[in-house]
């Protein structure tokens, strides 16, 4: 398992974060029942970058919390049973690791947040990546029912890390 993360920002988190991103990554994959070993990009930045980010590829003129860039495609939100069948396009060849996205996250985003639903900045972080692993499986919220689903196996997982408000 490879995870990346780097800091494009002053993070001023008074927890590891390191660590949590980590563990929060590799139990997100193992209650997903994610078949492989995986490479994940975590990329902490401010409201600024983000912003730009968000407007270049979403075309959304603002910034935002998390954005989750899957490098693969899925029939089914979380069935990985087809990943086998692109093997070229989608393991690197160097570590034989599926490459599984990019996160960013904006660190100021995760402190203002945090304070705007009354919970500690430790826990919108977790939630934030546990969110967007789950878009990298290919889950979304564009209906209430995915959004109910994707709330429903959010809050599972950071209750089974003992993560809460």
């Amino acid at each position: 398992m490879t995870i990346q993360i780097e800091e494009e920002t002053e993070i001023n988190l008074d927890f590891d974060y390191k660590t949590l991103a980590k563990d929060v990554i590799l139990y997100t994959m193992e209650h997903e029942n994610f078949p492989y070993e995986a490479e994940v990009n975590l990329t902490l930045t401010d409201n600024e970058t983000i912003h730009q980010i968000n407007r270049e590829y979403r075309g959304i003129d603002r910034p935002t919390d998390v954005l989750s860039f899957p490098m693969l495609s899925y029939d089914t939100p979380g069935d990985f049973s087809a990943l086998e069948d692109s093997v070229e396009d989608n393991f690197n060849p160097d570590t034989g690791e599926i490459l599984l996205g990019d996160i960013i996250i904006s660190v100021p985003k995760v402190l203002e947040q945090a304070q705007e639903y009354g919970h500690s900045p430790r826990r919108e972080y977790a939630f934030l990546i546990v969110h967007s692993m789950l878009h990298l499986f290919g889950y979304d919220h564009m209906t209430e029912q995915e959004a109910a689903f994707m709330e429903n196996k959010q809050k599972e997982i950071l209750q089974e890390l003992q993560i809460l408000r």
